[in-house]
């Protein structure tokens, strides 16, 4: 009797681990999240800012289409990107508090309104909501020689301070940000 019950749990546990390992995931996301940090080295823990952001791909369209002219865009794909700062900022001329804010943009041909919005979790820009804006700051457009498949953010150190770039296609625009 006692070896029957003893094969019992050896049957039940396996049928339920087999049932685990047939954990079916997901594929990778056409627009892979990705994260930019200043300072962006790993190993530095006293961040001063950090972007959480979707990496949409031009894949033969053109970049007006994905990021219309004149429109809110949630800067990226899938959901509005999440900055983080760490201690309170200057963004683009405007004194941010330290906290965390959903990114959006207003692309335009000469400049690009960038906006912090207090209003997080949001997907796309459906549901923005101009009232929760923190700020808005216009930035020029720069064109590089080099065009960029992917939509990418940095920072770069400068000497006051630092620039978080955007960049997607041939198109750059920076905000500076000093601590």
């Amino acid at each position: 009797m006692k070896n029957i019950l003893t094969l019992s749990f050896i049957a039940l546990a396996m049928i339920f681990t087999t049932n685990t390992q047939a954990q079916e995931f997901s594929g990778m996301d056409k627009s892979p999240l990705d994260i930019a940090s200043f300072p962006s080295s790993y190993r530095v823990s006293d961040k001063a800012v950090r972007i959480t952001y979707s990496r949409p791909q031009l894949k033969g369209r053109a970049m007006a289409d994905l990021a219309p002219e004149g429109q809110v865009w949630r800067t990226g794909a899938n959901e509005a990107p999440e900055i983080v700062f760490y201690k309170d900022v200057n963004f683009g001329g405007k004194n941010i508090p330290a906290g965390t804010y959903s990114l959006f943009t207003i692309p335009g041909r000469s400049e690009w309104t960038v906006i912090l919005n207090k209003n997080l979790n949001q997907w796309g820009a459906y549901s923005y909501d101009e009232g929760a804006d923190v700020a808005r700051v216009s930035v020029p457009v720069n064109d590089d020689a080099e065009s960029l498949e992917a939509f990418s953010i940095a920072f770069k150190e400068v000497a006051d301070g630092v620039h978080m770039i955007m960049g997607w296609d041939k198109t750059r625009v920076a905000v500076p940000i000093t601590m």
